[in-house]
């Protein structure tokens, strides 16, 4: 409690620094921000009101709708938050067909906090509307888009968050039937989380962090805290419902799932750090926030949670739920289901294999086609937002003109002769060569030296035709323009440069990333456990789940298949992070039943046991930890499933999904069959890898023999002491 409450007080004292905006966005597009970063340039909140009439002949030109455009300029003038609103008669902001006039605006002051004062504006804008019926106003902006993405999505969000740990309470109560054993995984979970935070605000200093990794830090920190107490909770249960006494309970529970915890948490931790590979600053602040919580999780459950279980003693019974703890406490921790399924599942391994295995590859082929991309706010939000219909209709109108393309001159003097006829020469090729249809907005900051160029993107909301408007912008427009400038450099940003530079990045990092996190994963596995055959079939067995889940994502959101079951739609793509992400989180997870189920037919099999008696004892004595731990994970993924950003819901179905498959069909059926189809050779380690460091920790302690049972490594003839097994 000294360390949480200490690390609270030295973040807070700190306080957490978090990644710029420059920072976030990879490539081209984050060196024009980190441009503007360095001059003190801050693009201000741009907003937008498409005036339309609302029968087919009016024009953008007719009286009444030029009545209504003179009368808004008006009104958000009036608000006194707005700077430099431009008439669309002025700027040549009308539309193609005539129709629709577009008043562009700023905002004044930090582009942060827009969001929070662009209601009056929205408020004038609406008065506007009222006393013009026959015209259809329709606002858009940062700042009025970030206000309804925040209301829709911040205090969902936070529901989602704060449901987590009554649902992961309910589970554990089920689990356990009684409320102090019930309270202390999620106790301890949390104050991993909340002592997390603080060593993250000093850690923050040299790695920037941000909302997103909290939340993830959130998620993983309640995930592997409560699996972590629930394996050494449960192993001391059943110790002590065996006769052991208390102190017995808690050594065989140290000597075992204490060890499975750590191997399972350095894991983890390993799988986490690939997140560090990416570059990508949003990435690298999950990954160490993720691994930071994990590491203090995996050290609490080890120290503060025996030396809880041994003050608390019978206590930790307290608050028994009467049916529940009856059941709970009934037969010796086996799983009477569990072991009928294996019954069936050993007595044909082949066809188990070929059945469970033929059914994951199966699931997973749609993930071959998988397409990824940045969701627009249309795909994120479809029609559940008012606000998504306007941002339709303004890029229908003016393709680009919501999220343009931002062209950062720097130059020793923005304001030569040169440099000045390159930036005329760029605005007007934009448009000849076919990349935008205007209108090419400048802005030169003399004081800076430093020019920017919004040109609103052809394609505008169809990424890959705004895609090819931007390369025609980098690849011919510039070099033929600005490009023939001495001492000019002119990267080109915006949201279309930052989404395509982002998947470029993320793109280029998938192979270190995966081969980091398989290799150390392997060694770790092959040190662990002594096992070349263990550690091959580790990491196999978890490429089928990530690779289940890739499919089952391309299938629901991409094709939209049986999307309508998880409340979601199919948007055409993957969101492109969650592969990744979801690689890197997963492959972490699911290593902690991997290494717990495992740990536990090792130790049979070191006590004495055939291999397939082996494989059905630790797979029966864990399958009440893991079911209860992959319920809890399943639950509380599924939480963000029901959020209204496609992007979540994706995130939650892909993780809810392969915990599922991970913890029944992968730890259930084709673990044990393949196990036992192995035999002897599961513990195989060739002469020429006997050097690598032993993680095994094999210790001594006291257990009972099974019968006709010899200790692995006892002495011949009698000699080794009764009662005494290798674990």
């Amino acid at each position: 409690m000294v360390f949480v409450i200490l690390s609270l007080a030295v973040g807070s004292m700190t306080g957490r620094v978090d990644v710029s905006g420059s920072e976030q966005t990879p490539g081209e597009a984050g060196r024009a921000s980190a441009i503007l970063d360095d001059v003190g340039i801050t693009n201000p909140a741009g907003e937008m009101v498409l005036v339309t009439g609302r029968e087919q002949g009016v024009k953008a030109t007719d009286p009444e709708v030029k009545a209504t455009v003179r009368e808004v300029i008006s009104a958000v003038r009036a608000t006194g938050e707005v700077a430099e609103v431009r008439s669309p008669y002025e700027a040549g902001a009308v539309s193609a067909d005539g129709r629709s006039a577009l008043i562009q605006f700023d905002l004044r002051g930090d582009p942060e906090d827009a969001a929070d004062r662009v209601q009056p504006i929205t408020d004038a804008v609406d008065k506007a509307a009222d006393r013009h019926q026959s015209v259809r106003l329709e606002q858009f902006g940062d700042a009025s888009g970030q206000k309804a993405f925040d209301e829709a999505f911040g205090s969902d969000f936070q529901q989602a968050e704060y449901s987590a740990l009554p649902v992961a309470l309910g589970i554990l109560l089920i689990a356990f039937g009684a409320l102090v054993a019930a309270l202390l995984p999620v106790v301890l979970a949390m104050t991993a989380f909340l002592a997390t935070t603080g060593l993250v605000a000093v850690v923050s200093h040299a790695v920037h962090m941000s909302d997103t990794a909290n939340s993830v830090m959130l998620l993983v920190g309640l995930a592997v805290g409560v699996d972590y107490c629930l394996f050494y909770l449960r192993r001391e249960r059943e110790e002590r419902a065996a006769g052991r006494d208390a102190t017995t309970a808690l050594q065989i529970a140290a000597a075992t799932s204490g060890r499975a915890v750590l191997i399972s948490g350095i894991t983890v931790i390993v799988a986490m750090a690939g997140m560090l590979f990416t570059g990508i600053a949003e990435f690298e602040a999950m990954g160490l926030g993720t691994l930071m919580v994990v590491a203090v999780a995996m050290v609490g459950s080890v120290t503060v949670l025996p030396a809880l279980l041994s003050l608390l003693g019978e206590r930790v019974e307290k608050g028994r739920v009467p049916f529940l703890h009856k059941r709970t406490k009934a037969g010796n921790g086996e799983s009477r289901f569990w072991r009928a399924v294996l019954n069936r599942v050993l007595r044909r391994p082949w066809v188990s294999i070929t059945l469970a295995g033929g059914s994951l590859v199966a699931v997973a082929l749609p993930a071959l086609g998988m397409h990824t991309a940045n969701l627009n706010m249309d795909q994120e939000f479809g029609d559940s937002l008012p606000i998504v219909a306007s941002y339709r209709h303004i890029n229908e109108q003016f393709p680009g003109g919501p999220a343009p393309a931002r062209v950062v001159v720097k130059a020793d003097d923005v304001r030569a002769a040169p440099v000045r006829e390159a930036i005329e020469d760029f605005r007007a090729q934009a448009v000849t060569k076919g990349a935008s249809k205007g209108p090419v907005k400048v802005t030169v900051h003399e004081k800076e030296n430093v020019a920017v160029i919004e040109v609103p993107l052809i394609g505008g909301t169809d990424e890959d035709r705004s895609e090819r408007s931007l390369n025609v912008l980098r690849d011919e427009v510039r070099p033929a323009t600005l490009g023939t400038v001495d001492g000019v450099s002119a990267p080109i940003g915006g949201d279309t440069a930052a989404s395509k530079d982002f998947s470029d990045e993320l793109g280029s990092s998938v192979a270190p990333v995966f081969a980091f996190v398989i290799v150390f994963a392997f060694l770790l596995m092959l040190m662990s456990f002594r096992s070349l055959t263990i550690a091959v079939t580790s990491i196999a067995l978890n490429l089928l789940s990530v690779g289940a889940a890739y499919g089952i994502l391309t299938a629901v959101f991409q094709h939209g298949w049986g999307a309508s079951l998880v409340g979601a739609e199919g948007v055409g793509a993957v969101v492109a992070w969650l592969p990744l992400f979801l690689f890197v989180i997963l492959f972490g997870l699911s290593m902690d039943y991997h290494v717990f189920v495992v740990s536990r037919i090792r130790e049979a099999h070191v006590a004495g046991r055939a291999t397939r008696d082996a494989v059905v004892h630790g797979v029966v004595t864990t399958a009440g930890v893991v079911t209860s731990a992959a319920v809890i994970m399943v639950a509380v993924f599924s939480i963000f499933g029901t959020l209204s950003m496609q992007s979540m819901k994706q995130m939650g179905v892909g993780l809810a999904v392969a915990v599922l498959i991970d913890a029944t069909i992968i730890r259930g059926v084709l673990l044990p069959a393949v196990m036992v189809l192995l035999g002897d050779r599961n513990w195989y380690l060739p002469r020429w890898l006997r050097w690598l460091p032993d993680l095994s920790h094999e210790d001594e302690v006291a257990a009972p023999p099974q019968p006709g049972a010899v200790p692995v490594g006892a002495p011949q003839g009698g000699d080794g002491l009764p009662g005494q097994v290798r674990v």
